[in-house]
């Protein structure tokens, strides 16, 4: 007898609200899929970060056990899915496991088949391949999105340097992206020898590399899921990138902004369309599921180019399943686990779309990922916990209430902290310290920060507090981070 479709979201929900098959998300913290556990029954987060002590009801942190020098997300996620604790709490809950990741690996792969359980993403070797950056241009190629203008080509000196970029007539003035990794280690700007000398490490000998003209330009993200029916698109966001105040990284991403006006109408509408052809082509190379799309968009002549492509869930995933039209319908990761759950089902694509793209279906939030930016190494004494905190008339930051709900911050005076680091954590430039929610922006028209963010960091980062290190123990900085 065939199973019967699902046809509509309600449908939908109601299917997840009463799912049997347990379901995890491995990873370092639970921050990218928050809140999913309240859609979906039997859904557990397995975690290395205790961000909430204990308090969570649906997050496992088994205890520590020696292991590696972690060098990535996914070194994190073989070693708790090899922990005891881990392997007994999955064995003991039963039933038919699935697993999702922000990343992984075929030794993932190999682990989560010894566990009896499956992966609901494309594989790995597919993930690595769309998520090559020259890959992602030829992808946009092909489906009509075009990439910044550029020269695909092994470096081999500055001298040949020129030369390409002479021949394909990008200037002088330029921006180089190696393959694989993230935008603030792996992106260099080059306008001079001496730039390119500085990196040159970093470029000559790592193989074909991006080599884009420098435009003048705002970054932008959004997020969508390729799915047999079609791709559903989510909302264009801001970008916040390489502000002093969050990141030592320039050009590193440091969080966004939701909101119905976050750019012109015709941007908006561009976005989604360009997401929408990026998906169907993806499609076409045999990836589904959630991906994420940076688009940057000129200030001058408000031209979108395709960034790049994260074949995953992503920093920005939090945003997008919180947002309004989330909780009008579901949220957009529902779908991706609905596309990998084998459930029959028929959506009209072209009306959701339609629908998530009215601006009464997004209210306004912006999350800030604060890291350390002093040039220090030292050992966290105190912490602050995770939850609600509220900024005083006289801009002082106060811890109000434990909660693990973004949905608790109720006016733009509120904010909900989830804390990464933790007493006794080693706390080195580019250290991850949490992740703050707040309601409204955190820039400025001109897209810079503004006072009330300001505010909100520098009450976040005073309520850290460390003692120094003999450089002897001084820990060096991991070369991946967390989210």
């Amino acid at each position: 007898m065939p199973k019967k479709k699902l046809k509509n979201i309600s449908e939908i929900r109601r299917y997840f609200h009463t799912n049997e098959d347990p379901i995890y998300f491995v990873s370092a913290t639970n921050f990218n899929l928050l809140g999913i556990d309240e859609w979906v029954k039997n859904f557990k987060y397995i975690c290395y970060m205790d961000c909430f002590d204990g308090r969570h009801p649906n997050v496992l942190v088994p205890s520590e056990v020696p292991h590696d020098e972690f060098q990535s997300i996914e070194d994190i996620n073989n070693y708790l899915l090899q922990h005891k604790e881990v392997v007994d709490f999955v064995r003991q809950r039963g039933g038919k496991p699935k697993f999702v990741f922000l990343m992984f690996n075929e030794k993932t792969e190999a682990l989560v088949k010894e566990l009896g359980g499956e992966i609901w993403f494309p594989k790995s070797a597919l993930r690595e391949r769309c998520d090559n950056k020259i890959e992602t241009v030829r992808i946009g190629d092909e489906a009509g999105v075009p990439s910044v203008p550029n020269a695909l080509h092994e470096v081999k000196s500055y001298a040949h340097l020129q030369k390409i970029c002479k021949d394909a007539g990008l200037g002088n003035d330029l921006v180089l992206q190696s393959a694989f990794g993230d935008s603030g280690h792996t992106t260099f700007f080059i306008k001079s020898e001496a730039d390119f000398q500085k990196h040159e490490h970093d470029i000559v000998g790592e193989g074909e590399i991006k080599i884009m003209k420098r435009i003048d330009c705002r970054g932008s993200a959004i997020e969508a899921c390729a799915t047999s029916q079609g791709t559903i698109v989510g909302p264009l966001m801001t970008e916040l990138v390489g502000f002093r105040e969050l990141t030592p990284y320039r050009g590193g991403w440091c969080g966004n902004e939701i909101l119905a006006t976050s750019f012109p109408s015709k941007a908006r509408q561009q976005a989604r369309e360009l997401t929408f052809k990026f998906g169907e082509q993806l499609r076409k190379v045999g990836y589904r599921g959630y991906f994420e799309l940076d688009f940057l968009i000129d200030k001058k002549t408000g031209v979108l180019w395709l960034g790049e492509l994260n074949p995953r869930i992503t920093g920005a995933s939090s945003m997008t399943n919180h947002a309004a039209f989330a909780h009008a319908d579901a949220p957009l990761f529902l779908f991706h686990l609905l596309e990998f759950s084998k459930k029959p089902f028929s959506l009209d694509v072209e009306k959701i779309n339609a629908r998530w793209s009215d601006p009464d279906m997004i209210d306004s939030w912006s999350q800030m990922v604060i890291k350390h930016t002093d040039d220090s190494v030292d050992m966290v004494t105190e912490a602050p916990q995770s939850g609600i905190y509220t900024m005083l008339d006289n801009g002082k930051v106060v811890f109000d209430r434990f909660d693990y709900h973004r949905r608790a911050v109720e006016t733009e005076n509120e904010a909900f902290f989830l804390r990464i680091l933790n007493t006794g954590d080693y706390r080195y430039e580019g250290a991850d310290l949490g992740i703050l929610v707040t309601r409204g922006r955190s820039m400025t028209k001109a897209f810079e920060l503004n006072d009330r963010a300001k505010a909100w960091i520098d009450g976040i980062k005073s309520a850290f507090t460390a003692r120094p290190l003999p450089a002897a123990q001084a820990s060096g900085e991991p070369a991946f981070k967390m989210m």
